[in-house]
């Protein structure tokens, strides 16, 4: 949300944004979670969690079911934190929610903390039914692209390694 105009402006993820409401207006009996600290590299920015709970609020989310982790500033933090905000989760169904590139290290790291959850990815950077994602005429889209993917590859490498996470690559 651009809290100085009021309005919403989402950037290249914003299709996670859009799929938690999605899911929570087809849900109305479930609670939303949302973890997301603020910025180190934004300081005084409001915190993606805050952001989250007024688009939420706008698109009539009772404000009793949204529950905000504020404090996370990465992956690993977002999950310790939100297991500690959901609690007991014994039979209970929860849903994770982001970006499918960055999915299997989500994945992982919530695992890692003993939340069960369930993969929804959102926000695709491919259909699936592209091949070779390499685009001679697009050579800034292939540079970010190639950024994303590495920063992610690194991830899983290094919380493996560092024992963070079970396995290279979680499955599904």
């Amino acid at each position: 949300m651009n809290t100085t105009r009021g309005g919403w402006e989402l950037n290249r993820s914003g299709d996670r944004m859009v799929e938690g409401v999605r899911l929570a207006l087809r849900h109305p009996d479930a609670k939303v979670l949302f973890a997301g600290g603020a910025s180190i590299l934004a300081p005084g920015q409001e915190s993606e969690a805050l952001a989250a709970r007024r688009m939420l609020i706008d698109f009539g989310i009772a404000p009793e079911r949204i529950v905000l982790d504020e404090k996370s500033l990465n992956t690993e933090e977002n999950a310790r934190f939100a297991k500690e905000l959901a609690g007991d989760t014994a039979g209970q169904t929860w849903l994770l929610v982001t970006s499918a590139f960055h999915m299997p290290r989500a994945v992982g790291l919530f695992r890692s903390v003993d939340f069960p959850v369930v993969p929804w990815p959102a926000d695709y950077l491919a259909s699936g039914a592209e091949g070779l994602r390499f685009k001679p005429d697009q050579s800034t889209e292939n540079l970010v692209v190639t950024t994303i993917a590495l920063k992610e590859w690194i991830g899983l490498a290094a919380y493996h390694w560092t024992g963070r996470t079970g396995h290279l690559l979680p499955a599904p």
